[in-house]
């Protein structure tokens, strides 16, 4: 299993960040470790001060695959969910003025945190996927897929074309503007609609 990860995949998100809107899906890649596994408490990493979450939608792969086509693509993943791609954020502007690749700030043991699943349905998908998370009972992320720069079937299409795909693979999608501080003792509750599908709390 691999977790793929698609990187500012909302126009807004981009901005906040001062990062160019891509032209095509940013991809970076997690390994299996950085997946916390229930009922694992999640623990502040002890190498940053500045710990963000990144609330996203999550799609699991159903199929093996490799050069999947755009039109095909929807026939490769069966559930979703919504997740958080955490990430240490000084950690990352450092390795970013030195041109480093970002494993230190985004792939460490933990780092990939999901919710419990629902199967994606043809009626959803014609819908807006609305997702969101409450910090400590206030809001500080919200979207819709519809949002995206890259829909789900581009971003498999894509991933495809350089990764072969395998059952139970997951990718993360992009996480829409508002990405913030996170800190010991905070609550983070995931949404889909109005279906809560993960709690967690930093220890």
């Amino acid at each position: 299993m691999k977790i793929l990860c698609v990187g500012r995949n909302y126009a807004e998100h981009a901005k906040e960040l001062k990062n160019e809107v891509p032209t095509e899906p940013v991809i970076f890649m997690k390994p299996k470790s950085a997946l916390l596994q229930a009922p694992t408490p999640f623990h502040y990493p002890e190498f940053t001060n500045e710990l963000h979450h990144e609330l996203e939608l999550v799609l699991h792969i159903c199929r093996n695959g490799k050069y999947i086509p755009e039109k095909q693509a929807h026939d490769y993943y069966d559930k979703i969910t919504v997740g958080i791609d955490f990430t240490a954020r000084d950690i990352q502007a450092e390795l970013k003025k030195k041109g480093l690749p970002w494993e230190k700030a985004k792939a460490w043991d933990h780092s990939a945190v999901v919710g419990d699943w629902i199967d994606v349905t043809p009626a959803m998908l014609k819908q807006a996927i609305h997702f969101s998370m409450l910090k400590n009972g206030e809001m500080v992320q919200e979207g819709n897929h519809r949002d995206m720069i890259f829909s789900f079937d581009r971003i498999i299409a894509h991933v495809s074309g350089y990764f072969s795909l395998n059952i139970g693979d997951l990718i993360f999608t992009g996480t829409p503007a508002g990405v913030g501080e996170c800190v010991t003792g905070d609550l983070l509750e995931g949404f889909l609609d109005k279906e809560k599908l993960f709690a967690l709390s930093i220890k």
